[in-house]
């Protein structure tokens, strides 16, 4: 009996751990890094080490409507203005990764929590494997939205959008 408990404990041990009941690959391994490492430059504001890991021809898709940046000049002065200001500090708790057939494309999505503020998003991506080094080609941040909020999350956008208009 005593021998049935720990093996069924250890299997769901293993169900609730996901990392330890399936290897990452190399490939997946070295993504993962890349991402914890834009995140981590991005914390410490380091500009250089944050926009290195974008495709010269990346995107940024930001939360906000007009949010959608061409990597130069769009995204790159916004993210001196941003790191100016002391940067962003997110966590990752979840990487979920695929790849191309023919592994030279990838793409992601992971849960990520602000350190600041304890919000939490969604960022997705593709990164390519150019020269044998990955790079984020682009990169979409998104606010996590309960369905039991949504309508109450549309009624404050459609405020929020008249309110802008006006101003314009």
């Amino acid at each position: 009996m005593n021998k049935n408990i720990i093996i069924m404990s250890f299997v769901l041990g293993l169900i609730s751990f996901p990392s330890l009941s399936q290897e990452r690959s190399s490939e997946e391994r070295q993504i993962i890094a890349i991402l914890d490492d834009f995140h981590d430059a991005a914390a410490q504001a380091d500009a250089e080490r944050y926009l290195a890991h974008f495709t010269d021809n990346a995107v940024f898709i930001g939360t906000d409507e007009q949010e959608r940046w061409p990597l130069v000049p769009d995204f790159a002065d916004y993210v001196a203005r941003g790191f100016a200001a002391g940067g962003w500090d997110y966590s990752s708790i979840n990487k979920n990764i695929s790849f191309s057939s023919d592994g030279s494309v990838a793409w992601f999505d992971e849960i990520s929590i602000s350190n600041s503020n304890g919000g939490h998003f969604r960022g997705s991506g593709v990164l390519e494997n150019i020269n044998g080094e990955w790079k984020i080609a682009q990169y979409v941040l998104s606010f996590i939205v309960y369905n039991e909020l949504w309508e109450e999350v549309l009624e404050l956008n459609s405020t929020e959008r008249e309110n802008q208009q006006r101003l314009r």
